[in-house]
């Protein structure tokens, strides 16, 4: 009776510490979600404030690039070392720092400047929260999470509108979700002894997972992995050329759409908008529907079709009728395609490579994320202006193929893996 007291009582404070974290995790992951739209909603009136070039905003997305390419590489030896929660906080810090510095700048060597320990925070934390929710939540909360994500980028223009509306002035906006971040940071702070009371979940059948159960659930400890071994692990050059190819999808589909639909289709300019807007909506409101079913449906049918479905949206988007509401409802069918892609990957990983190597994975996955999503949509800008607007469909249909070959043929890598195992 009384072992069954102390097992139940352990349960109960576990289940209590497990949706503790998980609630400052949803948390966090919209406050990531803030500063994320605020360079691009605020920078018509910064850049004049400052005076420079409206281009100069592409030099301040550059260096912020270059940081979470850099953080996201090294994430893996940071995090082994200190832990998720420790960097976690720390790397929000660096965020909510780097935001107030925005704020108070008054020149744009200053916000090139801020924009290095930005990009630095926000790199390490995205790969340090992926690889832990992967590891220890089930599939339904990182859909939801990356949902959350959607949600807090939707609510910065909001925030950078009134200020400028209200006449309080871009750098207010900065301020408040500089602010908002520095709360997080305390509270993350205070929730680090948490962070290694979470069991892992990931179904055993990795002779590492068998190794590393006892004691490194908070994503201290255990044995580095060094980037070159992990990039010479099978797969993971596969998933590598998947993930980059998604997420330059996205990013081209959300920086080109409303050119496309104006100067390719003839839609009205305001239509193409609200419907480019709804590409942004249909992502963050299919990762929310997407959580209800990703548990049973599984992470490699949730990116499979995925893909086929933005595929389906991208074919829409491409046909040559008089009508524009195929063009239209593709769009938003694409982004609601795009949904469960970029988390089902994400939590696939340590399932497919091992909890060992997941984090040093998932921290190079990040680092090509950033790539892809950095450098796709100037280089479709550039071959647009060479062959016309007319592409963008072919470009993301491309992009489609690549992934899902790529995701496919690692698909097969691993059940053959299973099969000898």
């Amino acid at each position: 009776m009384l072992r069954r007291g102390a097992a139940s009582s352990r349960k109960a404070t576990h289940t209590a510490v497990y949706s503790l974290l998980l609630a400052i995790i949803y948390i966090a992951f919209i406050s990531l979600g803030l500063p994320d739209s605020l360079i691009g909603a605020g920078w018509p009136v910064m850049h004049q404030d400052l005076g420079v070039p409206v281009a100069f905003a592409g030099i301040i997305t550059m260096i912020i690039a270059g940081g979470t390419i850099l953080s996201s590489l090294a994430s893996e030896r940071v995090t082994r070392r200190f832990g998720a929660g420790v960097v976690t906080a720390v790397s929000v810090g660096m965020t909510a720092a780097a935001l107030v510095g925005f704020s108070a700048s008054g020149s744009f060597w200053m916000l090139c400047l801020w924009a290095i320990p930005y990009g630095l925070g926000a790199g390490a934390v995205d790969a340090a929260l992926n690889n832990y929710v992967a590891v220890h939540y089930a599939a339904r909360h990182m859909n939801w999470l990356h949902a959350c994500w959607g949600l807090g980028a939707s609510i910065s223009p909001f925030v950078m509108s009134y200020a400028l509306s209200s006449g309080a002035g871009w750098s207010s906006a900065y301020l408040v979700i500089g602010l908002i971040q520095v709360v997080l940071t305390f509270a993350l702070l205070i929730s680090i002894p948490l962070w290694g009371k979470v069991n892992p979940i990931v179904p055993s059948g990795h002779a590492d997972d068998v190794e590393d159960a006892g004691g490194h659930s908070s994503g201290r400890g255990g044995t580095h992995v060094p980037l070159a071994q992990a990039l010479r692990i099978p797969g993971v050059g596969l998933v590598l050329i998947a993930f980059l190819a998604y997420c330059a999808l996205e990013s081209t589909a959300i920086l080109w759409a409303t050119t496309y639909l104006v100067a390719d289709r003839g839609v009205d300019p305001a239509t193409a908008a609200a419907f480019a807007s709804l590409f942004l909506i249909g992502v963050t409101a299919g990762r929310f529907l997407a959580g209800f079913f990703a548990d049973r449906v599984g992470d490699q049918q949730m990116i499979r079709g995925g893909f086929v479905t933005v595929g389906v949206g991208v074919v829409l988007l491409a046909l040559p009728v008089d009508t524009d509401v195929l063009a239209l409802a593709g769009l938003v069918i694409a982004g609601l395609g795009c949904a469960p892609i970029y988390p089902a990957i994400i939590h696939s990983t340590p399932v497919n490579f091992g909890r060992r190597n997941s984090q040093a994975i998932i921290g190079i996955q990040m680092a090509a994320a950033y790539t892809g999503s950095t450098f796709a949509p100037p280089l479709f800008g550039a071959l647009s202006a060479w062959t016309g607007m007319w592409t963008f469909p072919l470009f993301l249909g491309l992009l489609v193929v690549l992934g899902v070959v790529m995701s496919e043929r690692l698909n097969r890598l691993v059940r053959r893996r299973e099969l000898v195992g």
